[in-house]
C-alpha cells in the first residue's frame, strides 16, 4: 500500500494561495531512501503536467517548496510538484555513482524515477508533460536523469549545475569538476550521455541551462562543458546568441532551432543563477507559444510572478564559441553550497 502523510508548511505573502505540501512514504524502488514531498493543486487538470524540484545541497524539499514559485503557479496551472528529499546529511544528491547514472540501476535517481511513475499512475498524468528542474546540486540531478531516464522526462531546466556524468567516480566530490578542469571533446561528453540508458533510441527531453560567469563553486567551464555535450547528444550546433535576453547582461545560447536546447550566461552571476520560474514554465510548454502543443495564455503567469527587473531589449548576434570566461567569485548566499 501506498502512504501518504500530510505536511502543511506556511509560506510568506503571495498573491495565490500555494499547493499544500504532502509526504508519499511508500512509492517504489528506492533503494537509497531519497524522501518524496508532492504538492497537488486543489484545481488538479484532468491530465496533469509533473514538475520534479530538486533542491541544492543544505537544502531541503521543504526549502525548495517555500524558496521557489512552483507551488503556487501549481495552483493557477493546475500541474503537480514532486519535492524529492536528498537523503544524505549534507543534502547533496547522489551524482557520481555508476548505479544512479544508470537507467534503473539504483542510487538516488532510480527513487526519483519511482516517484514520476508512481505520480503518473496515481494521477493520471500526461507522459507527454514531465519535466525536471533544479539548483546547483538539484541542477546536476536534473542532467542526471536527463542521460539516465530520457524515457521519463521531456524537458528540464538547470540552474548551476554540471554536465551528465561530470562528477563520476567512487567520490562523492569532484574536484576537477566543480573547478572547470574537466575537459572532454563533445563526442566524450556525448558518449557518456548514450552511457546512461544503452540502447535508448528514443526522444531525449530538452534542456535548458543556466550558469553565473562568475561562480567560484560550480565554474563557468561546466556550461562550456555542458553545450558541448549536449549539442552532441542532439546533434546540433550553436546557431546564434541573444544578448540581454532575459535580462539585463544575459545572453541567450540558442542551439539548433532552440527547440531542444538552449543555455544561458550570467555575466557577474556567482553561485547560484536565481531561478526563472517564468521562463522555465515557457520552456516546458505550460506557458508562451514555444512549444505549441502544450497552449496557455502567459497573462496570468505574469501577474503572479513578482520580478523587479525589466528586460532589457534583446539584440541578435552571430555565435561566438569561447573555451571559458574567468570567473570573478561571487554568490548568493541563499545558496551558497555546492
Amino acid at each position: 500500500m501506498f502512504g501518504l502523510s500530510f505536511l502543511a508548511l506556511g509560506l510568506g505573502v503571495t498573491s495565490t494561495m500555494a499547493c499544500t505540501l504532502q509526504q508519499v512514504t511508500s512509492f517504489g524502488s528506492n533503494p537509497t531512501g531519497v524522501g518524496m514531498y508532492i504538492c497537488v493543486p486543489s484545481k488538479l487538470a484532468a491530465k496533469p503536467a509533473i514538475i520534479v524540484a530538486m533542491h541544492y545541497c543544505t537544502g531541503t524539499a521543504q526549502a525548495y517548496y517555500s524558496g521557489t514559485q512552483y507551488s503556487t503557479l501549481a495552483e493557477t496551472y493546475g500541474f503537480i510538484v514532486i519535492y524529492p528529499n536528498a537523503p544524505t546529511s549534507g543534502g547533496c544528491w547522489d551524482v557520481h555513482s555508476t548505479e544512479t547514472l544508470t537507467h534503473d540501476a539504483g542510487g538516488d535517481s532510480l527513487g526519483i524515477a519511482s516517484m514520476v511513475r508512481y505520480t503518473i499512475s496515481t494521477y493520471n498524468a500526461d507522459t507527454s508533460k514531465v519535466f525536471m528542474t533544479g539548483t546547483s546540486s538539484g541542477a546536476m540531478m536534473t542532467n542526471v536523469l536527463a542521460g539516465a531516464y530520457p524515457d521519463l522526462f521531456v524537458a528540464g531546466a538547470s540552474f548551476s549545475g554540471v554536465p551528465y556524468g561530470c562528477f563520476a567516480g567512487t567520490s562523492a566530490w569532484s574536484s576537477a569538476c566543480a573547478t572547470g578542469t574537466l575537459i572532454k571533446t563533445a563526442q566524450q561528453w556525448g558518449d557518456q550521455v548514450r552511457a546512461g540508458y544503452p540502447g535508448y533510441t528514443g526522444t531525449r527531453p530538452r534542456l535548458q541551462e543556466w550558469h553565473g560567469t562568475a561562480d567560484t563553486t560550480l565554474y563557468y567551464q561546466n556550461l562550456v562543458e555542458a553545450n558541448k555535450q549536449w549539442s552532441n547528444v542532439f546533434g546540433i550546433s550553436l546557431t546564434k546568441n541573444n544578448t540581454n535576453t532575459p535580462l539585463s547582461s544575459y545572453t541567450q545560447m540558442v542551439y539548433g532551432d532552440g527547440k531542444q536546447y538552449v543555455a544561458y550566461s550570467a555575466v557577474g552571476v556567482g553561485h547560484t543563477v536565481p531561478v526563472r520560474e517564468s521562463d522555465v514554465l515557457d520552456w516546458f510548454g505550460i506557458t508562451g507559444n514555444l512549444f505549441p502543443s502544450n497552449p496557455s495564455s502567459t497573462a496570468t503567469v505574469a501577474t503572479t510572478l513578482k520580478t523587479s527587473t525589466v528586460p532589457a531589449t534583446s539584440t541578435t548576434s552571430a555565435p561566438v564559441t569561447t573555451s571559458s570566461v574567468p570567473s570573478t567569485g561571487g554568490t548568493i548566499a541563499k545558496y551558497g553550497q555546492w
